[in-house]
Parts: C-alpha cells; structure tokens; sequence
C-alpha cells in the first residue's frame, strides 16, 4: 500500500461526474424494464468451454432473468415449444425479451448488456444478435442477406470491422436477443422454427425469418459482440477443442 493521507470523505468516481455518470446510465438502458427469458437447446453434453463463458454472462442489475433448457428435443423444436411455454404461462408471458443461446457458443461477458442496449436504442429491429461464424477455416458470418438487394436472398454478409449493427435477412440462433412482443403475431407460421428438410431446404432460423420479413419484421447484426463457436474436432491430427 501507498503512503496516503485519507480524508473522512470520498464521493467516488460516480458522483464526481454526475452528468457523465447519468449519459452512461441513459445508454445502457439499464433503467427500464429489461426482463429477460434464455432459451438453452441441450440434446447432448455441453461443451465445458461454453458453459464456463454463460457463467460469467452478467445481467442488467435487478433485472428479471431466467433460463430455460430445453432437453433431448431437435433445435427447431426445441426452440418453438420453450417458446410457447413462455407466452403460456402467467408471469413470463408478460416479459419483454427473450434470448436464445446455442449449447456451442461463447459469447462475451457484457454481451446481454450489449444487445440489451442495442435493443432499446432500436425499435425497429424485432432481433439482434452477436457475431459468430459458421464453423471450420472458410467460416463465414451469420449475418444472412443483403437488404440492399432488391432480390431477397440468405447471402452471408461482411461484418463491420468497427463494430457496428449490419441489418440482414435472417440471424443465426446462436446469441439472440428478440423482443417477446413479436411471437404474439398471429401471422407468424407455427411452429415458428422448423428444420426444413422437404420442398427446399432450410435450417430453423432461417425458415423463421424467410417467413418473419414477409411482415415488417427486421433483424440485425452487431459486430462489436464478438461470439466463439466451439467445435470439437480432429485439429493437426489430434483432438481437441477449438473455436471459430
């Protein structure tokens, strides 16, 4: 320990820049309703390293949340029931946000704050979701589809190298934040997430969204959270874990 003289006082760091400290609370929406409901899909083990990155996932402070695990069911299913289980029951239902969270992936620990915040800055997105790729070396974004294009289509997308929010077409699954006010919609098909296998091909997000834009619903990117996908996989002739 330093020599220090200590005064009976110390209004802390907080306090000392009032309006700095107040613009920072403004932003990070901490203030308002953020409850939230995460969806887990578990058809096996959980890889370690993913499950010791959820355990240093932090919430907003006093926010309602909780998780819901989804067990030995298919993911589109999995997915679809957890999320008519919510909307049944009496006080989850009236939450505002759900997250869904696959069992290989790793997100930040201020991730959920992040896209909490996104979130609330953005009203016209119904999702945003954090930065991950598909798995293996010529990984590419999950960021499906280029809203430029006149034509619709799934085209995985560039990230922003600075960090910011890149609408598209359709989001991966992987680390979502959805507002629950949208699985109400009526218009939606159900089951909403379907591992589409006859009459085309389609994985259970991407059947959502081919659906979910069709009625003003829009989803968008944000770079600066950066997710790992972890795969375990034979690497230089051995196994071992890596992630993407």
């Amino acid at each position: 320990m330093q020599p220090q003289i200590i005064s009976s006082y110390d209004g802390g760091a907080h306090n000392a820049d009032l309006d700095k400290t107040i613009s920072r609370l403004t932003a990070d929406k901490a203030y308002k309703d953020l409850s939230c409901v995460q969806i887990v899909p578990c058809f096996g083990q959980i890889p370690t390293k993913a499950v010791a990155s959820w355990m240093n996932l932090y919430a907003p402070p006093n926010a309602k949340f909780t998780r819901l695990w989804a067990v030995g069911m298919e993911v589109g299913k999995a997915f679809s029931s957890a999320i008519e289980s919510i909307l049944a029951h009496p006080d989850l239902s009236k939450w505002k946000y759900i997250i869904t969270l696959e069992h290989d992936n790793i997100p930040p620990p201020d991730g959920i704050i992040k896209l909490l915040a996104q979130m609330e800055a953005h009203p016209e997105y119904a999702c945003i979701g954090g930065l991950y790729f598909t798995q293996g070396p010529g990984g590419v974004a999950q960021i499906w589809g280029d809203v430029n294009d006149p034509v619709v289509n799934f085209r995985p997308q560039r990230p922003d190298p600075a960090g910011g929010l890149v609408e598209c077409h359709g989001t991966g699954m992987g680390f979502n934040v959805w507002r629950m006010d949208m699985f109400r919609d009526e218009r939606l098909r159900k089951p909403w997430f379907t591992t589409q296998t006859e009459g085309g091909v389609s994985t259970q997000d991407l059947y959502f969204w081919s659906d979910a834009r069709k009625y003003g619903y829009r989803c968008a990117i944000d770079c600066s959270v950066k997710v790992g996908h972890y795969d375990l996989t034979g690497q230089r002739g051995g196994i071992e874990d890596y992630t993407w």
